[in-house]
């Protein structure tokens, strides 16, 4: 379908959004409300969120809100399959970190201009991983999960905001749930996943602090096997600094093609002794070692000993501007 003036939509308000910048939120709710039959939903907790897009019916689920709003969306129609029936359209409201990775995905950070590309634009596939425990990554996987990805778009990683080998602040496995990556100004995401074992975290997040006398801190490295497509990129008796994995469509000559069936995700490797980065683009990674943390968008997993991510190309569909 192209533009869906005329046809039913959900719009699903964020509460974060409508505490942070609810003047943002009535512009896109009175363009999409003038445009389309609207029925408009305030969710306050997850329970909420999750019965009013089952009970969608024929309606087109709009968000309002933020990266982490977005990530709960198709996170629950991926959990129910419904995931490649169901056109998503987004109206990011928050701070520019905060909606990041729907600016990445080629949403307007503008409500007005969000608002009417839900109305008037059309439809384009977009590919996302998915792990052996169901998990999905829209933007952007690294390991491991620092400080620095986190405080890019308010924890969600997005490879093209974020370096995905910048040494951990000790600190964020401690203030993840309230702190800076729990959400806007304080304010912690009613969705957020339950704190992951700050313990644990820290013997794989946090780099040694500074030495005495103003020396700089070493970038530890993590022994990891890393395979993409079964050829080996790393294995466990050479420490690695960091890996990224990210959708990356399909390689032509007019750029990558998102949603093509021959799309692969592209694979960094990093080595802590600034040798040259290992770069491939493979259909699956498969990363193992001693327990480690990984950072998959908007949450930190772990800890594993294995993981494999797999891309699913064209999986979801987002509404975007034409042209």
């Amino acid at each position: 379908m192209d533009s869906v003036r005329g046809h039913p939509l959900l719009v699903v308000i964020d509460p974060l959004a409508r505490s942070t910048d609810g003047e943002s939120v009535r512009i896109a709710k009175d363009v999409l409300c003038a445009g389309a039959g609207a029925k408009i939903c305030l969710p306050e907790g997850p329970e909420e969120f999750a019965r009013a897009l089952a009970r969608r019916g024929h309606r087109r689920p709009v968000v309002i809100g933020d990266d982490r709003a977005l990530l709960r969306v198709v996170g629950l129609l991926h959990k129910e399959r419904e995931l490649a029936a169901v056109p998503l359209s987004m109206v990011p409201v928050g701070a520019p970190a905060a909606v990041a990775l729907s600016r990445a995905l080629g949403v307007p950070t503008d409500p007005v201009a969000a608002a009417r590309a839900v109305l008037d634009g059309g439809e384009r596939a977009r590919d996302l991983l998915t792990d052996d425990s169901d998990g999905i990554v829209l933007g952007g996987l690294r390991i491991p999960c620092g400080s620095a990805a986190a405080r890019q778009g308010g924890g969600v990683y997005v490879p093209a905001a974020a370096s995905a080998v910048t040494p951990a602040d000790p600190r964020e496995a401690v203030e993840a749930p309230d702190g800076p990556a729990g959400g806007l100004d304080g304010h912690r995401p009613w969705w957020q996943p339950a704190a992951r074992t700050a313990r644990t975290a820290l013997s794989l997040l946090a780099a040694p602090a500074a030495g005495l006398g103003g020396r700089r801190a070493r970038v530890p490295g993590q022994r990891l096997r890393i395979e993409a497509d079964g050829v080996l990129l790393a294995d466990l008796d050479r420490p690695v600094r960091g890996v990224s994995v990210a959708p990356g469509g399909r390689a032509g000559a007019d750029g990558l093609r998102p949603g093509a069936q021959d799309a692969l995700a592209e694979v960094v490797v990093h080595w802590p002794d600034g040798g040259r980065p290992v770069r491939t683009r493979a259909r699956a990674v498969t990363v193992s070692g001693a327990d480690f943390h990984y950072r998959a968008d908007a949450v930190v997993g772990g800890p594993v000993r294995t993981r494999t991510w797999t891309l699913q190309p064209g999986a979801w569909r987002l509404q975007l501007p034409r042209g």
